[in-house]
């Protein structure tokens, strides 16, 4: 009985196939990982990382006065009590409201609520259920409150101080 050469044995082809797929699948991810976009990073990431010393100062400023929003949700819309614990704020005729996925920029939202008695009202779509960004901000964008809202939410969701009287018109 002769000995086959070792090309026609099984065995050796079924070794070499486990690191064959790995090569393959490597090759393929590198491919993917070159051909598609990520979603999460910006075109202007080094403009947006300078602005980080005026938008922590806008959030700053947000916590002096002792700003907090009540964020609300309902089918209708959302809308948004704000108060404050400094007796010299203002409130604004409106706020400038945007609803973002932590994830998913194309689900982003932004809109100008209107002021109606002690309350901002407006309407966006409303999103799925999840973790949704809500970032309020006055028009002349002189502060601003970020805060965690989950979907779907029964009552209403505090961003900001912690015990703030009302505001003063």
């Amino acid at each position: 009985m002769t000995a086959k050469p070792w090309y026609r044995e099984p065995w050796p082809w079924l070794l070499m196939l486990g690191p064959f797929v790995v090569v393959i699948a490597g090759i393929y991810t590198a491919w993917l990982a070159i051909s598609t976009a990520d979603g999460l990073v910006t075109e202007d990431y080094y403009k947006q990382g300078l602005a980080v010393n005026q938008t922590i100062a806008r959030s700053e400023k947000a916590k002096a006065l002792g700003l907090a929003a009540g964020v609300k949700v309902t089918d209708d819309g959302f809308s948004i009590r704000l108060t404050a614990s400094d007796s010299t704020f203002v409130a604004p005729p409106t706020l400038g409201v945007t609803l973002s996925h932590p994830t998913r920029a194309g689900l982003d939202q932004t809109q100008v609520f209107q002021r109606e008695g002690d309350l901002y009202v407006g309407k966006l779509r409303l999103p799925a259920s999840g973790h949704w960004l809500v970032l309020i901000e006055d028009q002349p964008k002189s502060w601003r409150l970020l805060g965690n809202v989950v979907l779907p939410a029964t009552g209403e969701t505090l961003i900001g101080g912690s015990e703030p009287a009302d505001i003063r018109n």
